[in-house]
C-alpha cells in the first residue's frame, strides 16, 4: 500500500511515529513483560481504590501526611541524639527550568485562547465541530464512569489500539479512508446548506444595520 493510500499520507512506520523507544515498545507490546506488568499495577491499584473507599485526593493526602510526619519525627529526633538527619535532596528549581515551563505552558495557554477566539467569532467552523463532538463526547464519557474508571480505560486503550492498528493496518486504513472522504462530503454539504446560509445572513443584518 502506497503512501496515498495511508491516513494523512504518512509514510513513517507506527513504531516512529510513537517515538521508537521504549515507550513505543511498551505501546505496540514489544516489550511484553514491561506492558503486562503496567496493566497488572494499575489494575491493582484500580481495584484498591474502588474496593477500599479512598479517593485519589484522600490517599494522596494519607500518604503525604504520613510521609511528613516521618520525616519531621526522624529530624526532631535526630538532633536531640546528634544522628545524621533524613538524606534528603536539596528542594530547589532553578530559574532556567521555571522559565522553560512557563514559557512552555504560556505557548499552549496562547494556542488554545486563539482557537477559543476563532471559535467564538465563527472564524473556523470544522474547529468549533471537532471541539463541539469532543465536548460532547467528554460529557458522555464523564456521566458514566469516575475519574479513576477513566484513566484505567485510558490506559487500557493506549495499550491495545496501536498494537491491533499496526497488526490489521491495512485494512483499517482503507475504511478508515473511505469514512474520512465520506465526511468531508457531508461537511461540504453542510457547510453549503447551513453555515453558509447563516453567515449571509448575519452579513445581510450588518449591512441593513
Amino acid at each position: 500500500m502506497g503512501s496515498s493510500d495511508r491516513l494523512f499520507n504518512r509514510q513513517r512506520t507506527i513504531h516512529q511515529i510513537l517515538g521508537g523507544g521504549l515507550v513505543a515498545d511498551v505501546m505496540l507490546w514489544r516489550q511484553k513483560n514491561l506492558t503486562v506488568g503496567i496493566l497488572v499495577v494499575t489494575l491493582a491499584a484500580w481495584v484498591v481504590f474502588e474496593r477500599s473507599g479512598y479517593t485519589l485526593l484522600s490517599l494522596t493526602s494519607s500518604v503525604s501526611l504520613l510521609l511528613f510526619t516521618i520525616l519531621f519525627l526522624w529530624a526532631k529526633s535526630a538532633a536531640i541524639l546528634n544522628r545524621p538527619a533524613p538524606p534528603l535532596p536539596h528542594l530547589y528549581l532553578s530559574e532556567e527550568i521555571v522559565k522553560e515551563a512557563a514559557t512552555f505552558i504560556g505557548n499552549h495557554i496562547n494556542v488554545l485562547l486563539h482557537v477559543s477566539e476563532d471559535i467564538a467569532l465563527g472564524r473556523d467552523s470544522r474547529m468549533f465541530i471537532k471541539v463541539a463532538l469532543c465536548l460532547l463526547l467528554i460529557s458522555v464519557i464523564g456521566s458514566v464512569t469516575d475519574f479513576l474508571t477513566l484513566i484505567y480505560t485510558g490506559l487500557v486503550i493506549v495499550l491495545s489500539v496501536p498494537v491491533l492498528y499496526e497488526r490489521y493496518e491495512d485494512h483499517i486504513d482503507r475504511y478508515a479512508l473511505k469514512g474520512y472522504r465520506n465526511l468531508q462530503l457531508l461537511y461540504v454539504r453542510f457547510d453549503a446548506q447551513c453555515i453558509s446560509k447563516v453567515k449571509k445572513w448575519i452579513l445581510e443584518k450588518k449591512k441593513l444595520s
